[in-house]
């Protein structure tokens, strides 16, 4: 699923469907249409993990609490199942970030290939436990942990012998240039080895295109279907038509990427072209033999059919082999 050669990208719906199973699917379609791997929902079980009393991050009109919000834009496990089964049918890896343990049970019934720990969840070590000990794939985001959280996660998933990827992540939304940090991604392969990637929230195609060129495994992305859709998300979501763009600047970025440019072995390439494109000295004065060849006897012209205009140094006030009329490219043998 993880490859250093070719970047994953997920496009990650969250709950921009807002409890809509028509929207999902719409939401699905587009990260199809646009080319990438996986689709991602959020998985939350109101009751397994959240009280009256947790706060919203951002204002949600229509919902007293985040509690209310994960009741009503929630789906029962049979919609959920639906959904997975459309993304499979679109071609796409189905996914969900699960919030609770229950939430993890339900994501292996459906079958899932892989688990996320969104960012919240890095320092929630039963449900990181959990997720290991199915034997997947983890994707680990860090977007509020330090060094010290990250590394306690990554050892229990290590215990488990599972391939994990990280994705440098910052809870800004959106986040600013300044704040995105792939160097993080270097930082993580030196520290762990195996896969690292991001988890953007720029509400831009930038940081992909950027990170799929320095080697990025794992990109995820937030998506709506149009810039005036509403939610707590939408300011770091790219409609359709800039997902597609995403996914082709990071598969455009691989293959530079993947095909460095030595520059002798591409001037041979394009040595045909020198001829088209390159000036030759070409005489424009008449120049008896034994006569100096004088710079304001001489031009540069098009095609490269004489000595190069690199060497008009080695030509001025040289003495002519032969008698050089006008309007003739000079050569070698011309030059005594």
């Amino acid at each position: 699923m993880f490859s250093h050669q070719r970047c994953f990208i997920i496009g990650e719906i969250a709950g921009a469907h807002d409890g809509s199973f028509m929207f999902a699917q719409a939401h699905i379609d587009a990260v199809a249409q646009a080319g990438c791997d996986a689709v991602k929902f959020q998985l939350h079980f109101a009751e397994a993990e959240s009280t009256p009393d947790e706060a919203f991050r951002v204002p949600i009109p229509g919902y007293a609490t985040r509690q209310e919000y994960w009741k009503k834009t929630g789906f029962p496990e049979a919609r959920w199942r639906e959904l997975a089964r459309y993304a499979e049918a679109k071609g796409l890896i189905f996914m969900a970030s699960a919030f609770s343990i229950p939430a993890v049970e339900m994501l292996e019934r459906l079958e899932v290939p892989v688990h996320k720990v969104s960012s919240g969840e890095t320092a929630n070590l039963p449900l990181i436990e959990r997720m290991a000990a199915t034997g997947k794939p983890i994707i680990l985001s860090t977007g509020m942990s330090g060094w010290s959280e990250i590394d306690t996660a990554m050892a229990r998933i290590a215990a488990h012998g599972v391939p994990c990827a990280l994705t440098q992540c910052v809870t800004q939304y959106p986040t600013p240039a300044e704040r995105v940090g792939l160097n993080v991604m270097a930082a993580y392969r030196d520290r762990y080895g195996g896969f690292a990637g991001l988890s953007d929230h720029s509400g831009t195609i930038f940081p992909a295109v950027a990170g799929a060129y320095i080697g990025m495994d794992v990109l995820e992305v937030h998506v709506r279907l149009g810039a005036n859709m509403p939610g707590p998300d939408a300011p770091a979501s790219l409609d359709p038509a800039a997902l597609a763009l995403l996914v082709q600047g990071v598969r455009f970025a691989e293959v530079m990427r993947g095909n460095p440019v030595e520059k002798d072995a591409l001037a041979r390439e394009f040595s045909p072209l020198r001829e088209l494109f390159q000036q030759a000295i070409y005489v424009r004065v008449a120049v008896a033999q034994g006569e100096p060849i004088l710079e304001s006897g001489i031009e540069f012209r098009k095609p490269l059919k004489g000595l190069p205009a690199a060497r008009w140094d080695d030509v001025i006030g040289r003495p002519a082999a032969r008698d050089l009329t006008a309007g003739c490219f000079l050569q070698e043998e011309d030059i005594a």
